[in-house]
């Protein structure tokens, strides 16, 4: 199976992690519980996704965006 890339915005902070729905654009949004803080988001986020597309979380990789709302993330 190919890798593929996804666009996601995140929305930390919020009461449960979930995914809320697609943007218009084909944005994922996600709503993570995590804070934005020493990477929780992002690891919970990498999470969610993992269990979401049913693979490990070692094949979900942020490409671009750790800082950021919006990233791109590789899911093998």
């Amino acid at each position: 199976m190919a890798a593929r890339m996804i666009r996601v915005k995140v929305i930390p902070r919020s009461a449960k992690s979930e995914i809320a729905g697609e943007m218009a654009d084909g944005t994922l949004k996600v709503r993570l519980a995590a804070v934005p803080e020493k990477g929780r988001a992002n690891e919970a986020l990498i999470v969610l996704l993992a269990d979401h597309f049913g693979v490990p979380a070692s094949a979900v990789t942020i490409a671009s965006g750790h800082g950021a709302q919006r990233k791109l993330v590789r899911v093998e």
